[in-house]
């Protein structure tokens, strides 16, 4: 069975088992169980249940695995001729998540 849920501004599918990076999760400690309410759809082969825009009682749950921050961008403005530069860098926040389970409503 497969989801698709929403959280930090952006959209995953996902199934059990899975492990990837969500932005930053203010209350997630390592070890939490955390659960993501804003469903969007689930599929479990053919049967499909899309949601408007969100499916009804459907909960995708998971395990923070850690909270990191991924590698250093370089942001580097320049005018040519103008005698203007400016570099600037960061470094986001992550939190690595591990899918559980996928309930469908």
């Amino acid at each position: 069975m497969h989801a698709i849920f929403k959280t930090g501004g952006k959209q995953y599918r996902v199934k059990a088992g899975d492990e990837f990076n969500v932005e930053k999760l203010a209350d997630a400690e390592a070890g939490s169980e955390i659960t993501f309410d804003s469903v969007l759809a689930v599929g479990d082969g053919d049967d499909i249940a899309v949601g408007q825009p969100l499916v009804e009682g459907a909960t995708v749950k998971a395990t923070v695995v850690d909270n990191h921050r991924g590698p250093k961008i370089i942001v580097f403005k320049k005018k040519r001729r103008k005698k203007y530069r400016k570099k600037q860098g960061h470094r986001q926040s992550f939190t690595r998540i591990r899918i559980t389970d996928v309930v469908a409503g």
